[in-house]
C-alpha cells in the first residue's frame, strides 16, 4: 500500500514560525483537511530538501529550459555538506548562478526548516483561499508539496 502527504513548507528555507503559530496551522490543517489520518508540524535542525518521492518528474534551469538532472545531484551533494546553509550553485547549462530553491522541479518540491504536513489527506490539495489562511496564521508563503511513497 502506498501513501501520500500534502506538506506545507516555507518558501524562505530558513523560516520557522513559533511554536504557538505551528500549533494553530496544525489546528486549522485538520479542519480543513478532515480526511487526513494526521496533520504533523516538524522543525528541522537544519534545511533539508523535501522531495515529491514517487512523483518526481525531473528539474530544469529556471533561466534557460535545460534538463537540470544531469547537474542537479552533484549540486544537491555540494550544498548538502553545508546543510543548505547556501543554495546557490552555477548551472552548467547555461553558466547562470542560480538557486536550488529557484529551479524549476516538475512536480513541486522545497527547501525548508519546518514542515506542516498532512497523511493521506484524500485530497489534492487546499483552495488558494485555504492556503491563503495558513499562510496568514504561519506568517510566510508556502509551498505545497504533494509527496507520494
Amino acid at each position: 500500500m502506498s501513501d501520500n502527504w500534502l506538506q506545507y513548507v516555507p518558501k524562505v528555507p530558513t523560516f520557522r514560525p513559533t511554536q504557538e503559530a505551528s500549533a494553530k496551522a496544525q489546528s486549522l490543517l485538520s479542519v480543513l483537511l478532515p480526511d487526513a489520518e494526521s496533520v504533523e508540524s516538524t522543525f528541522q535542525e537544519e534545511v533539508v530538501f523535501f522531495h515529491p518521492g514517487g512523483n518526481w518528474s525531473g528539474v530544469q534551469c529556471p533561466v534557460c529550459g535545460a534538463d537540470a538532472e544531469p547537474w542537479w545531484s552533484g549540486a544537491m551533494e555540494n550544498a548538502a555538506k553545508s546543510g543548505f546553509s547556501s543554495l546557490q550553485c552555477v548551472a552548467p547549462c547555461c553558466g547562470s548562478s542560480v538557486s536550488l530553491a529557484g529551479l524549476r522541479y516538475v512536480w513541486p518540491a522545497g527547501f525548508g526548516s519546518y514542515v506542516l504536513e498532512a497523511m493521506n489527506p484524500n485530497s489534492r490539495g487546499l483552495s488558494a483561499d485555504q492556503l491563503a489562511q495558513l499562510e496568514a496564521v504561519l506568517g510566510c508563503q508556502l509551498h505545497e508539496i504533494p509527496l507520494h511513497i
